[in-house]
């Protein structure tokens, strides 16, 4: 297996020119930004099969997301010890790895609470949570230092203008806020259906002629 690169830089929106203001008031508006994405029993992509995404950016290039409930068969520590990082603390060791999309599986990206932000390279989500892509988050999880709620995840989720949006109309996706105990307290088989449950929908019982929330 390929080491993630854990110094990858995610990419921050670039300042717009005056002329596109009012083409960026309107995305900011119709973002998904924040959100979690459920997918629809039609979906039956196995990238996305019953998959809970959360969309870390969304703006009128496209949309970046992080599947949080397709673990790989890799343990966190299999993972550190790839990067020379040692774990003495068995429950970390032993937490999930994750499948984050079909892109750029070389690629590393933690999902964590917004209480630390302090990492040589992070994205401030909102409030509640950030994305870190920097190999010294990594360090201090393993010393017991890290963020008190994280996901490991190599690859991401990538939609490109306009494609998600589209996906959303054809129902491919419901969506809804973002909620923590889903993303980091439930057990990763129900987070599916848990995270549609918050909405007050069966997911199961859902074709792909229903409507988004």
């Amino acid at each position: 297996m390929i080491c993630p690169n854990w110094q990858t830089k995610l990419k921050k929106p670039a300042e717009k020119p005056t002329w596109n203001h009012y083409k960026t008031v309107m995305q900011e508006i119709t973002s998904f930004k924040n959100q979690m994405l459920i997918a629809m029993p039609s979906l039956t992509d196995p990238n996305f099969d019953k998959g809970v995404i959360f969309v870390c950016q969304h703006n009128y290039e496209g949309a970046l997301g992080l599947v949080v409930n397709h673990p790989i068969e890799m343990r966190l520590k299999g993972l550190l010890d790839q990067m020379d990082i040692t774990v003495d603390d068995e429950k970390i060791a032993n937490m999930p790895v994750y499948a984050g999309g079909p892109a750029q599986q070389d690629r590393g990206f933690i999902l964590h609470s917004s209480e630390v932000t302090e990492w040589e390279t992070t994205v401030k989500i909102s409030e509640q949570v950030s994305l870190t892509t920097s190999q010294d988050i990594l360090k201090a999880i393993a010393q017991g230092e890290g963020p008190k709620h994280f996901l490991v995840a190599l690859g991401y989720a990538g939609w490109k203008e306009s494609q998600l949006e589209k996906e959303i109309k054809e129902n491919s996706w419901l969506s809804t806020d973002y909620d923590e105990s889903v993303i980091f307290d439930t057990p990763i088989s129900q987070r599916w259906g848990v995270a549609a449950k918050k909405m007050g929908v069966d997911i199961r019982l859902l074709s792909s002629q229903v409507g988004h929330a």
